[in-house]
Formats: C-alpha cells, sequence, structure tokens
C-alpha cells in the first residue's frame, strides 16, 4: 500500500510524499495528513535520481515497512510534484525541500537512502543537519565533478529520444535496446524509464521536462562534493553496482574520505542498482542498517 502524503518544499513548491507500510497513527484532531503523529517506528526517507519517481523505490520501501516508517519523495520537477516553469533547480533548493519533508514527516533522525541525484542531496543534508539524519546510503553517485562534456552528452542524449512514443512497450523497448547508451539489452531499464511516461493526445511522454532536468544536472556537474561528504558525521554507506557509473577507486575513496564510511557493491547490477538487483540490494544494505538499529 501507498499512501500519499502532500508537503510544501522551499518557494511554496507542493511536493508528493509516499509512505509504504500501514500508516501510522494520526492526530485525532483530524488535522493535516502531514502532521499525522508518528508511530514510534525509525524514519527512512528514500531519494529517487535525476529523472526519476518515489514509485522506483516501492520494492526497497515495502520491506523497509516492517521495521521502519519508509516514505519515498518525488522530488520538484519529477513524478507528482510541481514543476514549476520559472522554479528554482538548484543543490540548495533540493537540500532544503528534502529537509521540509523531514521535518513535516516527523521522520527525523533519519536514515537517508539516496540513488544517483538523490544519494547528492542526501550526503548535503546530512553535512547540513547532522542532527536530523542517524544513517545514510549512498547509491551509485560520484563526488568528482563530471565537467560540461558530460552535460552536452545528457543534453544531445535528450534531443534523441524519439518522442512520442507510441505505446509503453515502445517505451521499454527504446530505452531496453535501441538507446544508443544501452550496451546489451536491459529490460529492467526499459520498465524504469516505462515509469517515468504518461500518456498525451499524441503519444507517451515523459512526466518531467528534459529542459529542468538538465537545468537541476547543471547545478552539480561542473563541481566536486568531496568536502560536504567529509563533513557527514553519521555512519554512511556507498554502494555501486559493478557495472554502474560509479568506479570501484572513486568509491572507495569516497569511503576513506566519510568519517564513518562503509563500502559494498552489488554484482549484475548498473547504474539503476535498487532496480536492476533488488534482492542484490537489500543483501548489500540490511547489514549497515542492522548496525545502525543497534547504536
Amino acid at each position: 500500500m501507498a499512501r500519499r502524503i502532500d508537503v510544501t518544499g522551499t518557494g511554496g513548491v507542493r511536493l508528493a510524499a509516499w509512505e509504504f507500510g500501514d500508516p501510522p497513527k494520526t492526530d485525532p484532531a483530524g488535522s493535516d495528513p502531514a502532521r499525522d503523529v508518528p508511530d514510534g517506528s525509525p524514519g527512512v526517507l528514500l531519494l529517487h535520481g535525476l529523472m526519476g519517481r518515489a514509485s522506483h523505490w516501492a520494492s526497497t520501501a515495502r520491506w523497509l515497512s516492517a521495521r521502519y516508517r519508509a516514505v519515498a519523495l518525488d522530488q520538484r520537477g519529477h513524478g507528482r510534484s510541481d514543476k514549476p516553469p520559472q522554479g528554482s533547480f538548484t543543490r540548495d533548493a533540493y537540500v532544503d525541500d528534502a529537509e521540509a519533508a523531514l521535518e513535516q514527516l516527523g521522520l527525523a533522525p533519519v536514515v537517508l537512502i539516496g540513488h544517483a541525484m538523490g544519494a547528492l542531496t542526501a550526503w548535503q543534508l546530512a553535512a547540513k543537519r547532522p542532527d536530523l539524519v542517524r544513517g545514510l546510503i549512498i547509491c551509485d553517485m560520484r563526488a568528482s565533478a563530471l565537467g560540461a562534456a558530460s552535460q552536452r552528452e545528457w543534453d544531445q542524449w535528450f534531443k534523441s529520444w524519439p518522442l512520442p512514443f507510441a505505446t509503453l512497450a515502445d517505451v521499454r523497448k527504446w530505452f531496453g535496446e535501441d538507446d544508443p547508451w544501452v550496451e546489451r539489452p536491459n529490460p529492467a531499464r526499459g520498465e524504469f524509464y516505462a515509469e517515468v511516461m504518461a500518456e498525451s493526445p499524441d503519444g507517451w511522454r515523459p512526466v518531467f521536462d528534459p529542459e529542468q532536468m538538465l537545468r537541476s544536472r547543471e547545478t552539480w556537474v561542473y563541481d566536486a562534493h568531496w568536502e560536504e561528504l567529509a563533513q557527514v558525521r553519521c555512519p554512511a554507506l556507498v554502494v555501486r553496482g559493478l557495472d554502474g557509473e560509479l568506479g570501484r577507486a572513486e568509491a572507495q575513496e569516497m569511503v576513506r574520505v566519510l568519517p564513518r564510511g562503509q563500502y559494498a557493491e552489488v554484482a549484475d547490477a548498473g547504474h539503476l542498482v535498487h532496480y536492476d538487483q533488488p534482492e542484490a540490494w537489500r543483501a548489500a544494505i540490511e547489514p549497515f542498517l542492522d548496525a545502525l538499529s543497534t547504536d
């Protein structure tokens, strides 16, 4: 089961949060559902990557909900959250949104789990507000600068999409097989992108604005983010897919820089680690979560 809770991000942007598992006890006054009284379970906030959405965490959140109050957030510009045409898509905006969501949902002190851009948001928030974060899981996100060439490649990639897609089957086939960025058939990747498409009068299009995605990305690709990593004081786990975008050497350097860093990798997984190999992903992070619960 997934329950939608609307929260308010910085600048008044409406954000959709999704709680998995049984809802907590509610305020008998029947006030704002985002102010439900927590049931005492520790909180987990899951942050998707660029172009993702909260539903990409559904498998992870469902097993987490047996022990945690697990909430996945549609970040600004994504999923069911607002996509203001002139809105801010800076790093500060994403971090402030996550901070506001934690406080409105009553999740802190929380375990933050982030994939790609969501992982960067997670560790920047952990550095900014250590009082809100008790643990951090970083999934396949680099700390080094990616540079201008990377941003140009993404711009060209968005322009290569054969929009609109006639059917969802076409979406799955293009992103899972025909996309030039796909080295070998990857059905999980096709399914991942099918989840971020919506039907329009002329076919299937992404629920996000590609220009907003580029604006979001340009606020972090030109800079390195080692300094914020070094400021994270809580236990932190760096997870990479063996065939993902985060190389082993960089991942291990991230662990070294983190004051309380740990390392894990998932075989037969690409960048979409938690989506490619959900059971192996669970096996990689569960020992870390178990250790946190005994601290």
